[in-house]
């Protein structure tokens, strides 16, 4: 048997448990050929990552499958400048062996964790202003369509379809090979300042944001103040590292390392002090080898125009006496503009307002729409692993290439057959 579905022992859960999988049939499979004949059967299922998505993008009432290419080693390709890997592969895993060949991936997200194709085919981000996502490093995708084909796709030979098909969403098949595009290895110092004003933050609001090759600044809304600044410089060879003045813009350096959430021990951070180390090793927030953020939690983001951000972003904060009972913290970032079709940073520089959320659906469900009517003059466009209620129809106004994108997941899937709710009711329903 090239594969086989069997019935999960236990309800599967995504990885913080606030998804329960609404079949217990997953099939696992292990090649490119046993994925084809996988899906020639006659049926509609969802394909598996790390199973980090807050929603219910992945979720199937019929069939589940998961991709174990254990066997297919990455290939880094020096000439080339590109690292091929199979599905299922997560940043920590690769990121190691990337270092030891001497080259490096340009960003990172805040968990090493999360799968590459997983991350890729959502727009998950990192964050820097001259950093694209992470789905701007592909090269090129290995895809089997509805009909079990392998469908090869790059930027450099299909032009014309391939920023569509990066961010898929899971609509045009089954990933099963990703080639990113690698750079010459460096290696980060990271500082984390605490307590900035917002009053600083309004008045300095770009020079914050650009102070390093990444900026994450963490709030829980009170206190008109950003609870940690966390900086990470680029130190490439031959430069010696940066060093983080005591002051900025009034937030003062820390001391020792920290959690974004404070009451959490900084045991499972990437290493800060300004102590160099590899790119893998300090953009991330969390090790490899630990317990990623809280655990159990749940995530909303939402994705606002730069040139209107510091805008959102008070706006947000007018609602902190709402927000703050349900919060653990707040992030923002910044992500550089792109060409793909379903990205959040489509044709425009963003910044994200992630939040962290206590594990209170019946609550935070009350607030996301709140929150959401804030946002909606800036057009938000919310991270498509993350909770969000904004309906379809505004969905429609804020991806201007969405119906190029339902037409191109029909020329691969013309039955549906990768399709289940979530995408039927924000993808396809917002483009019919």
């Amino acid at each position: 048997m090239p594969f086989e579905s069997v019935a999960s022992p236990e309800k599967l859960t995504n990885w913080a448990g606030n998804i329960e999988y609404s079949t217990e049939n997953v099939a696992t499979v292990n090649s490119v050929a046993n994925v084809q004949d996988f899906v020639r059967k006659d049926f509609s299922f969802k394909t598996l990552g790390t199973r980090h998505c807050f929603n219910r993008i992945a979720d199937s009432t019929q069939q589940l499958l998961t991709t174990d290419f254990a066997a297919q080693v990455p290939i880094v390709d020096p000439a080339a400048r590109t690292i091929s890997v199979g599905p299922g592969v997560r940043y920590g895993t690769i990121a190691p062996m990337l270092e030891k060949s001497g080259f490096a991936l340009h960003n990172l997200a805040s968990l090493p964790h999360i799968s590459v194709a997983g991350a890729c085919t959502t727009a998950t981000h990192g964050s820097g202003v001259n950093n694209g996502n992470l789905a701007t490093a592909v090269a090129a995708l290995e895809i089997v369509n509805a009909s079990g084909d392998v469908v090869i796709l790059s930027r450099k030979n299909n032009p014309d379809v391939f920023p569509g098909s990066v961010v898929g969403l899971g609509a045009l098949g089954v990933i099963t090979k990703v080639t990113l595009n690698i750079q010459p290895t460096f290696q980060v110092a990271q500082y984390v300042c605490e307590n900035l004003p917002f009053s600083s933050l309004k008045q300095h609001f770009d020079e914050i944001l650009s102070a390093a090759y990444s900026v994450s600044l963490f709030t829980d809304w009170q206190n008109q103040r950003i609870n940690e600044v966390w900086l990470k410089h680029r130190i490439d060879p031959g430069k010696p590292p940066i060093k983080q003045p005591q002051d900025f813009f009034g937030a003062t350096r820390a001391t020792k390392n920290l959690h974004p959430i404070a009451a959490l021990s900084a045991e499972n951070c990437t290493e800060q002090m300004g102590v160099p180390g590899p790119w893998y090793d300090r953009l991330p927030h969390f090790k490899m080898g630990f317990t990623p953020s809280a655990g159990k939690e749940l995530q909303s983001e939402y994705f606002v125009p730069h040139k209107n951000a510091l805008e959102a972003i008070l706006a947000v904060e007018k609602l902190h006496e709402q927000i703050c009972p349900h919060l653990m913290i707040t992030e923002i970032r910044t992500i550089a503009a792109d060409d793909l079709w379903m990205s959040a940073a489509y044709k425009q520089d963003c910044v994200a307002i992630h939040f962290t959320w206590k594990p209170e659906w019946p609550e935070v469900s009350k607030l996301l729409p709140i929150i959401e009517r804030e946002l909606a003059p800036f057009k938000p466009r919310p991270h498509w692993g993350k909770l969000f209620t904004i309906p379809p129809a505004q969905l429609q106004t804020s991806y201007e290439k969405l119906p190029e994108f339902v037409a191109l997941a029909k020329k691969f899937d013309p039955t549906g057959k990768f399709r289940n709710e979530f995408l039927n009711t924000n993808i396809f329903g917002a483009a019919s």
